[in-house]
């Protein structure tokens, strides 16, 4: 059935999102194993610890605690001075262990918060908790087969899981705080967040309730690797559990997966009751112990986050949209942006800068002075900036002076307003229909008469100038 708006709005949604965040350690949280396992073949990157052989004892990974030490940070909380690891026991085949190393009753990260915009109005998501854990390996079931295989390279990696509060009510807020979660992730050195291959990955529980006050039955839907899956499978379950609920029918507790081709969730398994996990204390793993001057030397070491860099963006003017494409650029672009601001570039010039890196590529081989440079071009009207976007490219891929890429591409911009005249005269005479529409008072064409007089100096003409030029040759 459709839903109309009348239906919908009888209901709250409410989410909550457990986030599996790959720690990006060089090895694995209990062996001296590569961690990195996106191009390995299968079964490459285990030892006796991971296929969990007789005897084989865990040693825990100090950079997995360092980095949850970070991700506590970038949560807005302090990490816990005293934490432990426990096993949590279920079998599977993909965890040869028969249960998993985690934290249930003293996790390494207690509260805590993400700050998200939605519509422009801003929202605090409260966490509850982050633990850090090991990853299981993954079972694969080749197609047209009665067999499956298991592939144990991630086995033991090691994750932190980091569970929000139900305080999401919308699919929008969803995504914001996924996206959120992302960068603070990133930005903080905690994770590569590679959602392609499952860096990070969100468990999202959905329910819906005419009560305020109370809950509904909740789904979970795991394993999304995209904030628009995210948005998309949350704005799925809202309406699927709405209109079941509008025909009578009761909501199941239970698991299900999205299907990303169909735009919609399928059931994978029920889960009416919790399961007995039999949590005991590890006994292998000594607890985790953090004095306040370990946390206090960590805290100093954090990199700078999205809030500062959106603190320090906006005070040079930029647009809040271009402000978020830019904390979604590689590292290094933020770096000079970042660098420009704080050796006290123009403003003007730091804004050119930031629309520049947003459109080239391979700037990481590019100087910091020879960007200056060339945003300083554009300022003094030798470079168009379409022209400065080419000799960042070529400087990327080639890595040459400026001057020789300048000087073979002939890319310098001329401002010289006699010679400009010329081609403004030569393009009047050509464009009659525009110059007449332009003095009736359309002055949209004057656009166009611009894009002439660059297509006629091949691109060299600064258009500002020419804009100038027009106007005053047409009397406006």
């Amino acid at each position: 059935m459709a839903l109309d708006t009348k239906a919908k709005e009888k209901y709250i949604p409410t989410i909550g999102i457990e986030t599996h965040v790959q720690l990006k350690t060089k090895t694995k949280l209990f062996a001296a194993v590569g961690n990195d396992a996106r191009e390995a073949a299968p079964n490459t990157l285990i030892s006796h610890i991971c296929v969990g052989m007789p005897g084989a004892l865990p040693y825990l990974n100090q950079a997995a605690v360092e980095l949850a030490v970070r991700a506590a940070f970038a949560l807005n909380t302090k990490p816990q001075t005293h934490s432990y690891f426990e096993r949590k026991h279920y079998f599977y085949p993909d965890s040869p262990l028969g249960y998993q190393i985690s934290q249930m009753h003293h996790p390494i990260i207690v509260g805590g918060s993400v700050s998200i915009m939605t519509n422009g109005e801003p929202k605090t998501i409260r966490i509850n908790r982050a633990q850090l854990e090991a990853d299981a390996g993954k079972n694969i079931h080749p197609a047209g087969t009665d067999y499956s295989l298991v592939d144990l390279n991630r086995a033991g990696t090691p994750l932190l899981e980091i569970v929000s509060e139900p305080d999401i009510h919308s699919a929008a807020e969803a995504k914001a705080y996924a996206r959120e979660l992302y960068l603070l992730m990133k930005y903080s050195g905690v994770s590569d967040v590679d959602l392609y291959h499952g860096n990070l990955r969100f468990d999202v529980n959905v329910s819906v309730s005419p009560d305020a006050s109370k809950l509904g039955v909740r789904s979970e839907v795991k394993n999304l690797n995209s904030f628009r899956s995210v948005e998309n499978a949350v704005k799925f379950e809202i309406n699927r559990q709405i209109e079941l609920l509008e025909k009578g029918q009761t909501i199941v507790q239970e698991t299900r997966g999205w299907d990303e081709a169909k735009q919609k969730t399928t059931s994978q398994r029920g889960k009416e009751e919790a399961h007995d996990y039999r949590y005991m204390p590890e006994p292998d793993i000594p607890p985790i112990e953090l004095s306040e001057a370990d946390i206090s030397r960590f805290k100093k070491d954090l990199p700078e986050l999205p809030k500062s860099i959106r603190q320090k963006l906006d005070k040079v003017g930029l647009d809040a949209k271009v402000i978020e494409d830019i904390l979604d650029m590689p590292e290094t672009s933020i770096e000079y942006i970042l660098k420009a601001i704080n050796t006290r570039v123009p403003n003007e010039n730091i804004r050119r800068l930031a629309f520049n890196l947003l459109e080239i590529s391979g700037v990481s081989k590019v100087s910091f002075e020879d960007i200056i440079a060339v945003t300083e071009m554009v300022r003094m009207g030798k470079l168009s900036t379409t022209a400065s976007r080419q000799i960042l490219h070529e400087s990327g891929r080639t890595g040459d002076n400026l001057e020789i890429i300048i000087e073979r591409l002939n890319l310098t911009q001329v401002s010289d307003e006699g010679e400009i005249e010329k081609i403004v005269a030569e393009v009047l005479e050509e464009n009659k229909k525009a110059t007449a529409d332009i003095k009736k008072g359309e002055l949209k064409a004057i656009g166009f008469l611009v894009g002439q007089v660059m297509a006629k100096s091949q691109g060299k003409a600064n258009p500002g100038v020419a804009q100038k030029i027009i106007k005053k040759q047409l009397g406006i």
